[in-house]
């Protein structure tokens, strides 16, 4: 599905953003989603296998083991940063534990959401894995619905929302919230240095809008002019 759809993917994403290079979303979505989806279909028959474990000397002659069992339906609230991998990432896991999957991307990728709907329902019964698109009371809905995991990527503060709709049905929940990533420079660093390392690498690419970006940069005083005039 990935591969037969990777230019769609690609040129979807790319409208969303207004404009992101296709290389950009190849290499840090498509690439690392086929990299997991590999990785998974490695190693699923030992993660599926029956494992013994220890029995304490009170129970005599039992024996213990550990049966790996599906959960069964999961939800995914995926961000708009990082749409592809961050929606059908999770799903690869879920996949393979033998869980049902609905996925709910975010309302802000208006292109990609409608063509990830479209692509899944290709390759997928919907009793297996479906995409639901709506707005942000449609997530509200999505975030009650008594799953049996639910996962979410976002801010803080809708984490929290999510959380607390969650906890009506005693869903357990997985949250990857965005962080801050301040920049720290010390007073012997090297102006010219601080100025590349401070906007380089993430902050160059996906439009800025990555986790992994500088949000703040914290200089001492006798550097901050040098440093800003670079």
């Amino acid at each position: 599905m990935t591969r037969q759809h990777a230019q769609g993917i690609c040129d979807a994403i790319s409208k969303d953003f207004g404009q992101r290079a296709w290389q950009e979303t190849f290499m840090a979505e498509l690439m690392v989603f086929e990299q997991r989806l590999n990785y998974t279909r490695r190693h699923l028959p030992r993660w599926m296998r029956m494992r013994r474990v220890g029995t304490q000397l009170q129970y005599g002659l039992a024996r213990n083991r550990l049966l790996p069992q599906p959960l069964g339906v999961v939800g995914i609230l995926s961000p708009w940063n990082y749409p592809f991998d961050l929606s059908l990432g999770p799903a690869i896991d879920a996949l393979a534990a033998g869980n049902r999957v609905m996925i709910k991307p975010s309302e802000l990728n208006p292109h990609f959401g409608p063509y990830l709907a479209e692509m899944v329902a290709q390759f997928f019964d919907p009793s297996e894995l479906t995409v639901v698109l709506g707005d942000v009371p449609l997530a509200a809905a999505f975030s009650r619905l008594p799953f049996d995991h639910l996962l979410f990527t976002g801010s803080t503060a809708v984490g929290r929302v999510v959380a607390a709709a969650a906890a009506a049905n005693l869903t357990p929940v997985t949250l990857e919230l965005g962080g801050k990533n301040p920049f720290i420079a010390f007073p012997d660093a090297d102006p010219a240095a601080v100025a590349h390392a401070a906007v380089a690498g993430m902050n160059f690419s996906w439009s800025g809008q990555s986790c992994g970006s500088t949000s703040r940069l914290m200089l001492h005083e006798s550097l901050y002019d040098d440093v800003i005039a670079r």
